[in-house]
């Protein structure tokens, strides 16, 4: 029989976060089975339910084989049943659709990081559930008119080169903005559809948290998402577009905590940090200068509330600390 590689440091670090973020995906979506009133919407969550919770052991029996300890993540104590519904129909299939998002591009980044043919292969095998649940939610969320499709235009007729710089500024001589071309103008709608769906998150976390630090952390993350949907309203709107966005679930007016402030607050981190990620992604293929610049500052902003929501973690006790490196 063929002896598996001993596992990287890298490869344990992946593993490890990929423990925390699905053992908190499971508690969030346990809750919202729990409180659903829609029989497909249900259904579609029990079944990737039953595809992640074998990943988890999966998970865990690697790190067993190589000697690891199994990371604590989250369990059934952060997560209450019981409590009242504190989202309207909807805003369950809308965020596991994020969170679907999120996963894509985290299990690129841990599949270049993986080197055993096994943990290569358990990420190929996790990408394909998410990509098939990615095409779920957003054919249902259609289907149910609670997600808008981007904007028309007409088809191009020709192919043209650039052959200006000045196609670069946001403004001529005169004040005027070129249009926004559509590769633009579909990752400013991409970024106002997370922001209005993660401001009604920041809302709910901020009505039902125990913890009086963390209940400021989440209403100073729901003002910066609102910022960040102003401003990215006011750009479309100036080009005389006016996107039909999707509402991003409404909250009921419930207090009563479904979650821990521990995993609200990490799963707030994990939003920042995609939302970070795919800015820098995006600013790459942007090519007027003043929605770059916008958009570093809000990039900026997104940063330091997450540094902010770090240091909160670590002052409660509610970080857990990554595998160190041995010299």
């Amino acid at each position: 029989m063929h002896k598996q590689n001993k596992m990287s440091s890298a490869e344990l670090g992946i593993l490890w976060m990929t423990y925390h973020k699905k053992t908190m995906i499971l508690r969030m979506v346990e809750y919202f089975i729990e409180k659903s009133d829609d029989q497909k919407a249900k259904a579609l969550m029990q079944g990737m339910v039953k595809k992640l919770n074998p990943a988890v052991d999966e998970i865990t029996i690697m790190l067993q084989n190589d000697g690891a300890a199994v990371p604590i993540g989250f369990t059934k104590e952060d997560v209450n049943l019981e409590a009242p519904k504190l989202y309207e129909h909807g805003f369950d299939i809308m965020f596991c659709r994020i969170l679907k998002e999120i996963s894509m591009g985290m299990y690129v980044l841990h599949t270049t990081l993986s080197y055993r043919e096994d943990i290569i292969m358990f990420y190929k095998k996790l990408t394909d559930i998410t990509q098939n649940y990615y095409n779920l939610f957003t054919q249902y969320l259609l289907e149910n008119r609670l997600l808008p499709t981007p904007n028309y235009t007409e088809m191009p007729k020709s192919n043209e080169y650039i052959t200006d710089s000045s196609y670069m500024k946001g403004t001529n001589l005169f004040g005027h903005k070129r249009p926004l071309n559509t590769v633009e103008f579909g990752l400013l709608f991409h970024s106002l559809e997370t922001n209005i769906t993660g401001m009604q998150l920041m809302k709910s976390f901020a009505q039902c948290a125990t913890d009086a630090e963390a209940k400021k952390y989440f209403t100073k993350g729901k003002n910066l998402t609102k910022e960040i949907i102003k401003g990215t309203e006011n750009i479309l709107l100036e080009n005389n577009i006016h996107p039909a966005a999707t509402t991003g679930g409404e909250v009921t007016t419930s207090t009563i905590a479904p979650f821990s402030d521990k995993m609200m607050l990490f799963c707030t981190n994990l939003l920042g940090g995609f939302s970070l990620g795919s800015q820098g992604f995006a600013n790459a293929f942007v090519l007027r200068n003043d929605i770059i610049a916008k958009s570093a500052i809000y990039a900026k902003d997104v940063y330091e509330f997450g540094l902010e929501g770090a240091k909160l973690m670590m002052s409660k006790g509610w970080m857990a600390e990554p595998p160190k490196m041995n010299s």
